[in-house]
């Protein structure tokens, strides 16, 4: 294999266009493989090496890596091509009008009015071309306490005030890991993380996955085994979601390893690690794996048992043992065992959890027990619970709505029932 095919001006040309596939076909041909040989190397067919090697965005990021790692792409010439390009103002689009117009309050306000009525198509919308087309930065003010406000958003089951903040964020981020330092890249990893929770809350999970494929990237590249732990925790909510279990076990399985190997030495790294094992745990329960489920439960509440009941404010993992015994009740839940989730949850309160997205999360992880266990009146009023702590956490989970319809179309008087069911009407987000 003489020569080196990364030093060429067509690998340069595959790099600047952000074009992965075209690399990892390079790098085939380098080392005359087939499609169907290195189809063998991975475990799929030649024509999803093909398709993996024409496509011009992004679907599988593992397998990219994967396929990448068996052809010798270098790292640093893969994670390039992966980036999003610059964020680029044409002419024609950029405003010429003074700074004077920029900071007018009247402007502001009017910005401010539209973003609180804009729907949830649109705001989703304009995250989605975010996503897309990396957006020019705003310049607004410091990353990390714009991002800090965007997570006390999500804590605070704020989704459309998030939703219309992370196009910003996302844009300001770019322009800071411009910098190439690790501190940045991380924390723009942090932002898609943040991005593809909330898109995975609000079942957006094609959007989510690009999300958090994005969040990996820039994880990589800063070596941040906590950023890095966030991003694959995101991917693996959004594969579960799309019923691929085994693969999203797998990517937690290697997230937990990975957060373990750092030695936990730090209250950070033991909160990342707990989360982890939750994150299993949960995952494997929905796979149906049974005592896997119940053994990364166990582990996870001994991982916990250093941490502190509250977690410090800005921690990227703020787990304690109160949430680890709340990820329990959704573990039985998952395995079909609504009379062990109810159990598990019996002595858990509101009071022991510092955001109101906790406080509501145990509203409704209550609530979907006590609907398997076919009791509506507790299932109501553990809603109007969650509800009355964040309203998003059940107007703007489908899977939550769904509950609701159901208890108005069985159990229609049932008491909360009818202002449960006003409430998820109303404009979702």
């Amino acid at each position: 294999m003489p020569g080196d095919p990364w030093n060429t001006a067509e690998a340069r040309e595959f790099i600047e266009q952000r074009r992965p596939g075209a690399l990892i076909r390079l790098g085939r041909e380098h080392r005359n493989w087939t499609l169907a040989a290195l189809g063998d190397r991975l475990g799929c067919s030649p024509a999803t090496v093909s398709r993996l090697e024409r496509r011009a965005r992004v679907v599988d990021l593992t397998l990219v890596h994967r396929a990448a790692l068996e052809v010798g792409v270098p790292r640093h010439i893969l994670v390039h091509s992966l980036a999003p390009p610059a964020p680029n103002v044409s002419a024609a689009t950029r405003v010429t009008a003074s700074s004077h117009v920029e900071e007018d309050p009247m402007r502001r306000r009017t910005l401010f009015a539209a973003t609180a009525v804009a729907g949830p198509a649109a705001l989703l919308m304009g995250l989605d071309e975010a996503l897309a087309d990396t957006p020019a930065p705003t310049g607004a003010g410091a990353l990390d306490t714009r991002l800090a406000t965007a997570r006390e958003l999500y804590d605070k089951g704020a989704h459309g005030p998030l939703l219309a903040a992370l196009p910003g964020l996302i844009g300001d981020g770019h322009a800071a890991a411009a910098s190439r330092r690790d501190l940045d890249q991380a924390r723009l990893s942090s932002v898609y993380s943040l991005a593809a929770s909330v898109l995975s809350k609000l079942g957006s999970y094609e959007q989510a996955r690009l999300a958090a494929d994005r969040a990996r990237t820039w994880a990589e590249v800063s070596g941040s085994p906590l950023a890095s732990a966030a991003a694959a925790r995101e991917l693996a909510i959004v594969l579960r979601h799309q019923d691929r279990t085994a693969e999203a076990q797998r990517l937690m399985a290697a997230a937990a390893s990975g957060v373990e190997a750092t030695g936990l030495r730090t209250d950070a790294a033991a909160s990342a690690y707990a989360q982890m094992l939750c994150t299993l745990a949960y995952t494997a329960a929905r796979g149906g794996h049974r005592a896997q489920a119940l053994a990364m439960t166990e582990e996870a509440r001994r991982a916990a048992r250093r941490l502190p009941s509250s977690a410090p404010a800005g921690r990227l993992f703020p787990i304690t043992p109160a949430a680890v015994d709340l990820y329990a009740v959704g573990v039985h839940w998952a395995l079909g065992d609504a009379g062990a989730a109810l159990e598990a949850g019996k002595d858990l309160r509101p009071e022991q959890f510092p955001t109101a997205e906790r406080k509501a999360r145990l509203g409704t992880d209550m609530a979907r027990a006590w609907w398997a266990w076919q009791r509506p009146e507790q299932a109501a009023q553990a809603l109007l619970s969650a509800y009355r702590s964040s309203p998003g956490e059940v107007r703007d989970r489908p899977a939550i709505r769904n509950i609701v319809t159901e208890l108005a179309e069985r159990h229609p008087r049932v008491t909360g029932v009818r202002e449960l069911e006003s409430a998820v009407r109303r404009q979702a987000v």
